[in-house]
């Protein structure tokens, strides 16, 4: 369970408008039991998806009702093979729109597919989308990736995500099982002023999917996603890749669940596999009204 307020400030429940505390009582603790997915992606996409599909079903059977894919869930190799298996998006019959759609049916929890090749109108930079797929596997929402990675690191590595991807635009919210839960992906998280846009939008879970470097992951993973849930005083899910991907490239993993306080409540060891956790619109109800710094806004 998560960490509450300190006691001290600890309020009594009250209720949500548009991510506003209202003081008005809630007639019972509302929750949502979500799952955050560890994957080692490869570049064989029917291998990935088959992982997908095992810990998805693992994580339903524990009681999740949704679960978050990482970043290049599908798949992580050439930029070359990322464009050819880009899929124009609402179309459930190609490949892996199909195979999430069908397996959020078979497993009854919205799929959120957290970074896929979506067709843009340049056909050799798709969109990164973060794509959510309802308990029916209907497509109920989209957000594709506004900050994309130009960076050289440390060890050498040369990362230009703007050379093959289109960038998005709109922060995205989308309410799921009652929630309304912020979309984001990635290097996205080193920019708060989207999620603020996002808290403003009404978000009361943000998720971060991420494929993470090792070299930056070891330094900032766990400070900035703390720092969002902190700053935006929202839940924050992070599903990520972990180990080593074709083309040398290596991932944190760590993915794991903070609450509005910023306590870790639940993260993922250095291995495939995923972890769960209940977010409770009372945590957030409480941490707002503690500390009240989402209405004290200047700016």
């Amino acid at each position: 369970m998560p960490a509450p307020a300190p006691s001290a400030e600890r309020p009594r429940p009250g209720a949500l408008r548009c991510g506003v505390y209202t003081g008005r009582a809630l007639a019972a603790p509302e929750r949502l039991t979500v799952a955050a997915l560890q994957l080692n992606s490869q570049d064989r996409v029917a291998e990935n998806l088959d992982t997908v599909e095992k810990l998805t079903l693992a994580a339903a059977a524990r009681g999740a009702k949704l679960v978050v894919l990482p970043e290049n869930f599908a798949y992580m190799g050439p930029d070359s093979g990322k464009r050819e298996i880009a899929e124009p998006l609402g179309d459930p019959t190609r490949p892996i729109q199909a195979a999430l759609g069908k397996l959020a049916r078979a497993a009854h929890v919205a799929i959120v597919a957290g970074g896929m090749a979506e067709q843009s109108e340049d056909p050799e930079r798709p969109y990164n989308t973060c794509a959510l797929f309802d308990a029916e596997g209907m497509l109920a929402g989209s957000y594709r990736k506004i900050h994309l990675f130009d960076v050289d690191l440390p060890d050498g590595t040369r990362l230009r995500e703007s050379d093959t991807t289109t960038a998005g635009k709109d922060p995205v919210v989308v309410p799921v099982e009652g929630f309304n839960v912020g979309l984001s992906v990635c290097y996205d998280l080193r920019f708060p002023e989207l999620y603020r846009a996002l808290v403003d939008r009404g978000a009361e879970v943000v998720l971060v999917p991420a494929a993470f470097t090792l070299t930056t992951g070891k330094e900032h993973w766990h400070v900035l996603l703390r720092a969002r849930a902190i700053e935006a005083q929202t839940w924050v899910v992070a599903a990520g890749q972990w180990g080593r991907h074709p083309r040398g490239r290596a991932s944190f993993g760590h993915s794991l669940i903070a609450d509005p306080w910023g306590t870790v409540v639940a993260e993922a060891a250095d291995r495939v596999g995923f972890v769960v956790a209940d977010v409770e619109r009372a945590d957030l109800v409480r941490v707002r009204e503690a500390l009240p710094s989402l209405r004290h806004r200047k700016l």
